[in-house]
């Protein structure tokens, strides 16, 4: 299955105690110095693994990097994983989401090299347009504490609702200051989103989930995210202190060489945006 392991949270749990037990350093606060053997990193399926599946095909034996690919479909093992040692780095987060991260479970990840951008989308199975949403409508919006925001945000930034001011990266429906089509919102798991569509009226996904969901972003979403000056860029991550193993220098390399990029503007054709 080109080389990569789809694992569930349950058995990466049980895969873990084992590996805990002989990863070099890998308590607490310490990152492992045993750079022999592959890096192993976790990805989410779409677009994350289809990048790394793409570096490991064409591009890593050439740099003399051995590389597997570990596809999670949640946004917290692969930082659990990494802070543990279970893997060796992870892709498919942004800033803001490990910044909360890392402050609310103690954990010790940080960028390496930022590689693309999946604008969030608003989508929706009943209506056209975002002006064509009915009063009341309900809308679907990730219920982690970063996407909610961002999820707010959008839907702020093309006038259906306001926030109040000076609201962040924590920003919830409690702060919505004006709701003129008196929105409901029911928060649900990030990737429950897209499947949630027949059940709301709109729904925000994120990239990474919209397009397996046969969704194509830069076509048929609502209203999308920009680009421009956009802080939710993805990137390659590590536990603090393994940005110095050489199996993780030459993947930075290669996630932003020119390769990639066609890679990226082929497949995904505004879809999903490189950052370099």
């Amino acid at each position: 299955m080109r080389n990569t392991a789809k694992l569930t949270t349950a058995v990466l749990a049980a895969g873990a105690l084992t590996f805990g037990l002989t990863a070099c350093g890998s308590g607490k606060d310490s990152a492992s110095s045993d750079y022999s053997g592959p890096l192993v990193v976790a990805a989410s399926p779409t677009p994350h693994a289809e990048i790394l599946n793409f570096v490991q095909k064409n591009l890593a034996k050439k740099a003399g990097l051995d590389l597997e690919v570990k596809e999670f479909t949640d946004y917290i093992t692969p930082n659990t994983a990494t802070e543990d040692g279970s893997v060796g780095a992870n892709y498919f987060q942004n800033q803001p989401y490990l910044d909360d991260f890392n402050k609310k479970r103690g954990t010790h990840i940080v960028p390496v090299v930022t590689v693309h951008l999946e604008p969030l989308g608003l989508y929706s199975h009943k209506v056209k347009s975002a002006d064509a949403l009915k009063s009341g409508a309900t809308i679907a919006v990730p219920n982690d504490t970063v996407n909610e925001a961002r999820a707010l945000k959008l839907l702020a930034a093309n006038k259906l609702i306001t926030l109040k001011d000076g609201v962040g990266t924590e920003a919830t429906p409690r702060d919505i200051a004006d709701n003129p089509k008196n929105l409901k919102f029911k928060e649900v798991e990030a990737a429950q989103t897209a499947r949630s569509l027949d059940d709301v009226d709109a729904a925000v996904v994120n990239g990474n989930y919209a397009i397996p969901s046969g969704l194509k972003p830069a076509k048929d979403a609502l209203v999308l995210e920009s680009p421009k000056d956009n802080p939710y860029g993805n990137f390659l991550a590590v536990k603090k202190g393994n940005e110095k193993d050489p199996r993780v220098k030459k993947l930075a390399k290669l996630l932003v060489s020119p390769e990639v990029k066609k890679f990226i503007e082929d497949k995904y054709q505004g879809s999903v945006i490189a950052s370099f």
